[in-house]
Parts: C-alpha cells; sequence; structure tokens
C-alpha cells in the first residue's frame, strides 16, 4: 500500500512571498494526494504551464472533481491513480509590513523660496498579495523562491518615480515639508497603488518619514532662523563676542592655559580675549552705529569767554546779548561788539 502523498509548504525564513514545489523540474503528483494550505496562503496550481486553479486555505484531495482540466488526461483504467506532473506556488498571503523605499540619488527640487534644491526622501509602506495567479503570472514566472527583499527592491523604482512626480504639485518649498508629509504620503498612496494593481499587489499604507536637504542647505536653514529669532542685532553681537572670548584658549574656554592653567597664562589669555572682545565690539559699534553729525560751529562769549554755539543769541553760561542790533545800512542782526557787518562789511563803530 502507497503512503499517502503530501504537498505542503511552511516558511521557515519569514522573508519568503512565492514558493515553488518542487524547488525544480516538474512534480509527479498522484491523483488523491493531500494539497495542505494554510492560513496566511494560497496556492496556485499548474499543469503543462497553465494555472488550473487557485487552492484556498485548508486540506484538499487532488481530484478529476476539482481539477476538471485534467479529466481529459487521465487514464481511468489505471483506477483513477495515474501519475501527472504539475507544480504549486505558494503564495504568501500575510501582510508584509516595514517595507523600506528611499531616494537612491538625490533629486532636484525647484523651491519657491530657496531656487534649486536637492533633496532625499524615505519611508515605510505595507502592501500584501491580492490576486495570487496574476502575481505568480507576471512577476515570478518560474522561479522556485521569490523573496521579500526582491520585491521590495523593484517596487521601490514605482515609489520613487511617483513620489518625483508628486512632490512639486503638493509643496512650492521645502520650508513647508514637515505640516505636508500626510498630505504627500496620501498623494503619491493613490498613484502607486494603481501601478500596484496591474501585478496583483494591494498597497495598504505608505508613509513619507522624511524629506531632507543637503547638510549645507540645512546649517544655512539653520543660521537664517537663528538670526530671525534673535531679533535683536545688538544683543546678538554681544553674545556672538561673549561665544568668542569663551573659545579663547588662556581665558577660561580651552585648551592649556583654560581655567585649569597656570595664574599667569589665565590673566594673560584673559587680557587677549577682553583686548579682542573689546576690538569686536567697537568694530560691530561701527558698522551698526548711525552716521555721525557735522561738527558744530562755535564762538566765544565776548563777556565771560565761554565757548558757546555760533548761532546762539545768548550766551547759555552768563546770560549776556549776543547780538549788537541791526546794520543801519542792510538790517541784518549783528553780534555784539562787532566793528563791522558780516553780510555787507557796513562799519558799525569808530
Amino acid at each position: 500500500m502507497q503512503m499517502l502523498q503530501t504537498i505542503e509548504w511552511r516558511d521557515t525564513t519569514g522573508t519568503e512571498v512565492v514558493h515553488r514545489w518542487p524547488a525544480h523540474g516538474p512534480g509527479t503528483v498522484r491523483l488523491g494526494a493531500q494539497l495542505t494550505v494554510r492560513e496566511s496562503q494560497a496556492a496556485v496550481f499548474f499543469r503543462d504551464g497553465q494555472a488550473l486553479d487557485v487552492f484556498e486555505p485548508g486540506r484538499h484531495t487532488l481530484t478529476a472533481l476539482n481539477l476538471p482540466l485534467l479529466q481529459g488526461v487521465i487514464a481511468l483504467p489505471f483506477g483513477g491513480e495515474t501519475p501527472f506532473q504539475c507544480e504549486v506556488y505558494f503564495v504568501n498571503m500575510r501582510t508584509f509590513t516595514n517595507m523600506k523605499w528611499g531616494t537612491p540619488s538625490p533629486i532636484v527640487f525647484r523651491d519657491s523660496e530657496l531656487e534649486f534644491v536637492r533633496l532625499r526622501a524615505f519611508g515605510i509602506y505595507t502592501l500584501r498579495i491580492a490576486e495570487p495567479q496574476l502575481f505568480v503570472n507576471m512577476v515570478v514566472g518560474t522561479e522556485h523562491r521569490y523573496e521579500q527583499e526582491t520585491l521590495e527592491a523593484w517596487l521601490r523604482d514605482f515609489i520613487v518615480a511617483r513620489f518625483n512626480d508628486t512632490l512639486g504639485e503638493v509643496i512650492d518649498t521645502v520650508l513647508d515639508l514637515p505640516q505636508m508629509y500626510d498630505e504627500l504620503g496620501i498623494a503619491v498612496r493613490s498613484r502607486v497603488g494603481e501601478d500596484f494593481e496591474r501585478y496583483g499587489i494591494e498597497l495598504i499604507d505608505l508613509l513619507v518619514e522624511a524629506v531632507t536637504p543637503p547638510e549645507d542647505v540645512v546649517k544655512m536653514l539653520d543660521e537664517r532662523a537663528a538670526i530671525e529669532a534673535v531679533g535683536d542685532m545688538r544683543r546678538f553681537t554681544q553674545y556672538e563676542t561673549a561665544r568668542a572670548i569663551r573659545a579663547i584658549p588662556g581665558a577660561g574656554g580651552g585648551g592649556e592655559g583654560g581655567v585649569v592653567g597656570t595664574a599667569a597664562g589665565a590673566g594673560a589669555g584673559l587680557g587677549a580675549g577682553i583686548g579682542m572682545g573689546a576690538a569686536m565690539v567697537g568694530a560691530m559699534r561701527d558698522v551698526f552705529a548711525p552716521a555721525s553729525a557735522p561738527p558744530q560751529a562755535v564762538a566765544t562769549c565776548p563777556n565771560c569767554k565761554a565757548t558757546i554755539p555760533a548761532e546762539s543769541k545768548f550766551c547759555p553760561e552768563c546770560g549776556a546779548a549776543l547780538t549788537g542790533g541791526e546794520c543801519p545800512k542792510c538790517g541784518a542782526e549783528v553780534p555784539a561788539n562787532a566793528k563791522f557787518c558780516p553780510e555787507c562789511g557796513q562799519q558799525l563803530g569808530e
């Protein structure tokens, strides 16, 4: 008596998407063989290169009743036990989570504020095989194993291509990215989902985790944000000056002459730091100080000899009147004790 033939597959790696039985060449099967399909699987039955049926989870006895296309090739005189050759592709129907995608090289983005920016993006997605027979026929072919890593690498190109097209339609500048990740992910998922469906794959979720510019651009953005956050440029200058002083070896900021150095070294370093700080403050004061007014003309009070503004009519020190009246010729005001009119030169006294 022959032993009952059993066809089954257990995924011991956790990474197989499709497994072919047998691994190489056609398999010999007798009618009455037991095909075991587990809850997280589907089995696509092939004979002579043609898919005859897709078996759902459960134990199936292979007979001419559930394989009607075999009726014409089974020789009944052998009591229905005629062996025939076939292949069974077990498809892993579980949900594949934490699938990763990312741009292999930076993409150039036209930014409304920063002109052109090179960006990298990455994220995760979740999928499952929705149509096992379609997936095996269009993707797997005759391979005896199809791994999750292979599937992930193939699908990454679809996601990156759709991401590049969608990015410019959703945002204008990378400065708006933090608040647009959800919208960007939904838009990309909608487009990629249509691509996946053609191969019997259902895209369940797709997330954009980060879109990052190069480090030099990030550094400039940080500096720009710091300047805008400071607001008061004078206080910012004082802060930067203090930082520069602390960074000077010997002034308490580091190096062998810092706080742990000798007293003489500390004093010299501190003196150098103060001198440099004063120079920096002076330089910054010259830069930010308003333009100085032109020098004002001065005169001497004839009564108390104090230095006073030339346009004064009374001395701010002694109160003496500084005008001698009007010129009899031109009528202009003349200073007190003046001998000639400053306007027309008329002699005013002996």
